[in-house]
């Protein structure tokens, strides 16, 4: 086997999305959700439903209100335990219109948390409405969360936070590559934390600045993770 070459040894370190408080980059479009995580405690209601389309940053939004909340994470496996355990502390359902729980077991945990002020947290990817559940008994229970819509920033956002990563890192980058870049992308906040970093390190190995061939092979190595 042929030794690793510098350039393999710093691009295989991987990278982990970020998902603080800090990397969340807020806009027009999630102002209000996120406002509403940031109060958390002070809810008026205990139920939150966080819609919005793949890459809007609800997930990101959600895991941010875990932490802060302290919450136990739902998935299909656990949720009639966590309704017949009862309590109080703070339950995060992600992918409740997609994930395959089970409608009764689903609409217990919801009427535990109505009954008990218990906070409940749920994202989803369509309105509630188009949810593909046989009744309208988890449908009715979660119209009363407190709704909040997420959409994915805009260019100039996006193009503003390419700006503020680089600088961050010392990175000099034409703004042509820069547009480049925003255009062909997946629109999140989280993408453009992915590809400063391998951006960062591929820049590094070489020796060369961050030019627009090297922000396309950024963008295959993406789209291929």
């Amino acid at each position: 086997m042929s030794p690793l070459t510098k350039e393999q040894l710093i691009l295989d370190l991987g990278h982990e999305v970020a998902q603080t408080e800090d990397d969340f980059m807020v806009c027009a479009g999630n102002e209000l959700a996120f406002a509403h995580v940031m109060a958390f405690p002070a809810w008026a209601a205990p139920m939150t439903l966080l819609v919005g389309a793949a890459k809007s940053g609800k997930s990101h939004l959600a895991g941010i209100w875990a932490r802060r909340a302290d919450a136990v994470i739902a998935c299909p496996d656990n949720v009639e335990a966590l309704a017949a355990d009862g309590g109080k502390r703070p339950v995060l359902v992600e992918d409740s219109d997609r994930n395959a729980y089970e409608e009764a077991e689903l609409f217990h945990l919801l009427n535990q948390s109505m009954r008990d002020e218990r906070p409940i947290l749920m994202t989803a990817r369509t309105l509630v409405a188009e949810w593909p559940y046989r009744t309208n008994d988890v449908k009715s229970r979660a119209r009363l969360a407190a709704h909040f819509s997420l959409t994915a920033p805009d260019d100039i956002l996006l193009s503003q936070m390419f700006v503020k990563l680089f600088a961050d890192r010392q990175l000099s980058v034409d703004p042509k590559v820069i547009s480049y870049l925003v255009g062909r992308m997946e629109r999140s906040s989280e993408e453009v934390v992915a590809l400063v970093e391998l951006l960062d390190k591929m820049s590094l190995s070489r020796g060369r600045a961050i030019t627009r061939a090297i922000a396309a092979e950024a963008l295959v190595i993406r789209s291929e993770r």
